[in-house]
């Protein structure tokens, strides 16, 4: 169990100075008891203080590295129940299933084709699960073999033979690859594998009891280094048990169960396959291991976890200022939109489509939408014309003609007093640029 507010109050300096964002340290010492703050943000703790409250400033869940150098990610961190309560940390590590007894090479390819883009930020899936399907360990060190020099990805060791996985870690340790799986049958030498080789572990228990247990005997011998599976596979008792592990982790700081999880979605059918994965996603698998390496059936998958895992209090935004759509020149025609990230794009790619090249001036609304921002007094007619005049936009075209958005109409004559521009109503939603463009502007 953490330490109580008022215990960790006792070992603060009490000067009430504030630098920790709170009114006083009493308010800090029940925030830190609840995870919701680091105990580095005190400037005055002492050294003494801050050796007794480390199991009350770490998160509830550990922070777990998996990988070396620039493909390293972490897992867990979590504090968070709930992502509007703060948010979530570290976003689902995905990973695809590769058979050991398969053609490696193929489905490689399809991994390491798997990149996207969407609304200016880029996806891809981190790491391979190798299977030994083969049962064989030469087979599957022979496959890690092919993993390595076929892939840059992070990788995921699936056995439970002590033997394989030793053979596979020759090759692959110093890719820090997750060693999986310790069971009750084979902790103790797994556990020495991972330790030895500085690899994280999973720990698969056959229900949450069982995996408590399993997960303390691996602490006893000095590992923590961990990702856990309560063992389940039936995707009902999987929802059941990722969740128990994150609230008892959270709200009951229960030690076994502090640590990243991993689930696995696994269906004949690859859109069920998708929903499954979506559901552990969503609460709370830290990794997702799945089967599918289609890009239709993953880029709505890596699409939520991009909008579950942005923080809900910072809003995606671009930088705002005056962007290009293709090569505009001197005669080209000028839109303008806020900084929301989806606005922007949904506009640039609709002007893109329209085949008639364009600036776009993008206002900073602190990446609010049109409407939103509108309301907050954020995307208004003075705001426009400073944005015209910051960018030296007069300067870069022969007219002074500039397309604002449908839906804020109203701001026509106030923008044209304010600006000196003249101002032309464009659709109210994006997908009407295209035809406005060719009926209004060529």
């Amino acid at each position: 169990m953490g330490l109580t507010g008022l215990e960790i109050f006792k070992h603060l300096p009490k000067t009430n100075c504030k630098e920790c964002g709170f009114p006083t340290c009493l308010a800090f010492a029940m925030a830190l008891a609840g995870g919701k703050t680091s105990l580095d943000q005190c400037p005055d703790v002492s050294e003494e203080a801050k050796e007794a409250l480390a199991s009350a400033a770490a998160p509830p869940i550990r922070k777990v590295k998996m990988g070396a150098g620039e493909k390293e990610v972490e897992m867990g961190d979590e504090t968070e129940l709930f992502r509007h309560d703060k948010r979530f940390e570290n976003p689902t590590v995905i990973a695809i299933k590769v058979k050991d007894n398969e053609d490696i090479d193929a489905k490689l390819n399809n991994i390491n084709d798997l990149y996207f883009e969407r609304v200016g930020q880029e996806f891809e899936v981190e790491a391979v699960a190798l299977l030994n399907e083969s049962g064989e360990a030469s087979t599957f060190k022979s496959a890690a073999e092919k993993v390595a020099g076929g892939t840059d990805k992070n990788v995921v060791l699936i056995s439970e033979d002590p033997a394989a996985m030793e053979g596979a870690l020759e090759v692959l340790a110093d890719r820090k690859p997750l060693v999986y799986a310790a069971t009750k049958d084979n902790y103790e030498k797994m556990t020495e594998l991972a330790q030895s080789k500085g690899c994280p572990l999973g720990v698969k228990g056959d229900n949450l009891n069982d995996l408590a247990e399993l997960v303390n005997k691996v602490l006893e011998k000095g590992y923590r280094e961990l990702v856990i599976d309560s063992g389940s596979r039936d995707t009902s008792q999987v929802l059941a048990d990722l969740n128990q592990i994150r609230r008892q982790a959270i709200k009951k700081k229960f030690r076994p169960f502090g640590f990243p999880t991993i689930a696995f979605a696994s269906k004949d059918d690859p859109q069920e396959e998708l929903i499954q994965g979506g559901v552990y996603l969503s609460k709370y698998a830290s990794m997702l291991v799945l089967e599918t390496d289609k890009k239709e059936h993953l880029l709505p998958l890596v699409s939520w976890r991009f909008n579950l895992f942005t923080d809900p209090q910072k809003p995606v935004q671009v930088e705002a200022g005056l962007h290009k759509v293709g090569e505009p020149k001197e005669n080209s025609p000028v839109y303008c939109t806020t900084n929301f990230s989806l606005t922007y794009f949904l506009v640039e790619g609709e002007v893109d489509a329209s085949r008639i090249p364009a600036y776009i001036l993008c206002v900073d609304t602190g990446g609010t939408s049109v409407l939103t921002a509108y309301a907050d007094n954020r995307f208004t007619a003075e705001k426009i014309a400073e944005g015209i005049k910051a960018t030296g936009l007069e300067e870069k075209v022969n007219h002074k003609n500039i397309v604002i958005p449908g839906l804020v109409a109203v701001l026509k004559g106030a923008l044209e007093e304010e600006s000196g521009w003249e101002v032309t109503v464009g659709p109210r939603e994006a997908a009407g640029i295209v035809k406005f463009a060719k009926e209004k502007l060529s």
